[in-house]
This record gives structure tokens, sequence and C-alpha cells, in this order.
């Protein structure tokens, strides 16, 4: 697979392991990051791979002016083009305003230059809610990527917020997760799960999976209560809002079934090395809901991808890892799995 544009990978909080599974992934991943360069910060970088390279030969970083000479480097080269700058280098591990700044400015620009079409792809290295509420204005607006990917998205095409729906999508090999709610309360998660959210989560889940299976999705929706609430003795939620949602939905020809207990729905939805699962991906009713069976089965091979967006976004299933920073130990698996779907995904990729 030919990348025709070049995939534009954030660095992440300098202070946590970005810098360093990227660097990983370049050099155990040559050709799958052939085409793909960093945005941030060329000190930083060059330092991730003296840690990652220790006792071994250290990965070069290349500077770029623009993302399409990324295309043409020599292999076994990183190339990186400079985002925003550090007065100093970060240290590692420990929660820093200008790290979150650096990290929010990153993913401002990536956007921005795949929204322009610049880019073919956006992978999100890891950053640090904390740091980036402590960078100030804009970042602490927002609590994560999604947010911000979404209110940069809305404001280039136009639109107000509230007509760039977007959902989280949490993948690995043996199962895919769609949230209705993300980065919320519990308290405030529940208030979400309305009919409105719940249908508009299936249309987002519906279109974006037909895209990438290349046939409609096999949906599966997860009640909020025990057992599905056990028809209405422990809680009414399914009866009154989420089973209209998905008669609804089915209306409009999706494939939905439920809503099921969400102890066992996790597990006829994965996949496994003798069978395909029973659908092709769960719609959780919040955040934990979804992500705690997903990251059960292997947060070292999870995928974040972000539908409803107008442009390809795909980030590693894990945090910053501040214990981790610093040590060259951090495991790459992830970005690389972000980095392989966000090509799959990837418009402007030629297979031969």
């Amino acid at each position: 697979m030919i990348l025709k544009k070049p995939i534009a990978i954030t660095l992440g909080d300098a202070a946590g392991i970005g810098p360093e599974i990227i660097v990983k992934a370049f050099r155990d991943a040559p050709d799958l990051t052939r085409g793909c360069f960093v945005a941030g910060d060329l000190a930083t970088l060059r330092r991730a791979a003296q840690w990652v390279g220790a006792g071994s030969p250290v990965q070069p970083v290349a500077l770029i002016e623009n993302p399409a000479e990324a295309l043409h480097l020599p292999p076994n080269c990183l190339p990186l083009l400079q985002v925003g700058s550090l007065s100093q280098l970060v240290v590692p591990g420990r929660l820093s305003a200008q790290a979150g700044r650096l990290a929010g400015d990153c993913v401002v620009w990536a956007a921005q230059a795949a929204l322009r079409g610049e880019v073919a792809a956006l992978v999100t290295a890891p950053l640090n809610k904390e740091a980036l509420a402590l960078a100030g204005a804009p970042h602490a607006d927002f609590p994560g990527h999604t947010e911000m990917l979404q209110s940069l998205a809305a404001a280039h095409v136009g639109k107000p917020l509230s007509q760039m729906p977007v959902r989280m999508m949490l993948a690995n090999e043996e199962l895919r997760v769609v949230l209705v709610s993300i980065h919320v309360s519990l308290r405030d998660a529940i208030e979400a799960v309305t009919f409105d959210q719940i249908l508009q989560t299936l249309r987002i889940s519906h279109e974006s999976l037909s895209a990438i299976l290349g046939r409609p999705p096999r949906i599966a929706v997860a009640g909020l209560n025990p057992h599905a609430g056990e028809g209405g003795l422990f809680g009414r939620e399914e009866i009154e809002i989420i089973a209209p949602a998905i008669a609804a939905a089915r209306a409009q020809g999706m494939q939905v079934s439920g809503p099921f207990a969400p102890d066992t729905v996790f597990m006829r939805a994965r996949a496994k090395a003798c069978a395909p699962g029973e659908f092709d991906v769960v719609l959780a009713m919040y955040h934990d809901q979804g992500l705690i069976p997903v990251k059960y089965l292997g947060v070292e091979t999870g995928v974040n991808v972000t539908l409803g967006l107008p442009l390809v976004r795909t980030s590693p299933d894990h945090g910053t890892a501040f214990d981790l920073a610093g040590t060259g130990q951090a495991d790459a698996a992830s970005l690389i799995a972000a980095i392989r779907m966000a090509r799959q995904l990837s418009a402007d990729a030629v297979t031969f």
C-alpha cells in the first residue's frame, strides 16, 4: 500500500511515552511508517531516539519543511516537521503545562493540515488531559483529542458544533465498540442516554462501518442497566429509550439488535481465531462500559478511531504512561496498529 499523501503523527505529551513509541514504530515497522512524518519538536524526538537506541544505532531524525517531503525521504529515516517550540526539554514523567501546550498545538496543526487535504490521515500519540488543562486557552477548553478535533472540524466547514456529531470507536482484532458518550461524569453519561443520542450514534456507526467493512455492519446495542433492565425491574431506560431508538434504526435499514445484557454482549461480539463474532460492533452506553472489555483483551493492540469527522483520525488505545517515560521500555504495538488502520482507512492509499 503506497501513500499518495503523507500521514501525520502528532508527538503527544512530550513528558510521556509518545515520543519513544513513535521512534520505535519507525524503527520496528519501516514499511508501515514509510510516507509518515511527525508533527512535533525536534529536540524532544531526538532525545527519545537516544533513549530507545541505547546500546544500538540511534534512529536518525530528519527535519522537513512541508508534509510532502516525507514521501521522498530514504528508508530508515524519521521525518519531523517542527510545530511550536519548547523553551527547554520537559522532564519525563512530570506533569507540565509546557508539554500540554505543545501537544495541543501539534494536534491543531495536524488536524488543520488534514482538513486542508495536505495529509491523508492523522495519528495522534497520547496526550495528558491534566497537562492540556494546565496549558490554558484554547487547549484547556477540551477534555481530550475527540472534542478538540470535533471543534476544529466544525469550524473548518462553518458548522455549529451540534452539526458535527462524532463518536469514539475502540477496536482491536477481536472487538469493536462505539460509545454513546465519551469524557463526561457517570452521572452525565446516564443523562446522555436519550433516544436522539442513541439513534445518532447508530447512524454514525452504520455509515462509518459500512465504509470500513464494505457492507452494512451488524450492530449490537448494550443495555444501560444490569441484565438490560430485566424487563423493567432494574430500570426502564431499555424499554422507554433504547428499544425505541433501535426500532427507529431498523426502520431506516440498519442491522441493529438489542438491547442486550451488558455483561454478555461483548463476549458474543468477540471474534476468535476459529470464528467471527456474532456482531461487527457493540454500541456501549458510556465510556467505561465499552472500554473495559476492549482494553482487557489487549491495550497494547487497541486502536481509537474517531467516527463522523471529515478526516481520518486514529490513536493508540492507551495513555501517556508517565511511569515509563524516559526508560525506552514502552510498547509501540498500539501505535503501530493505529498507523496500520489509518493507512487502511485513507482514501489516499493505493494498494498494489
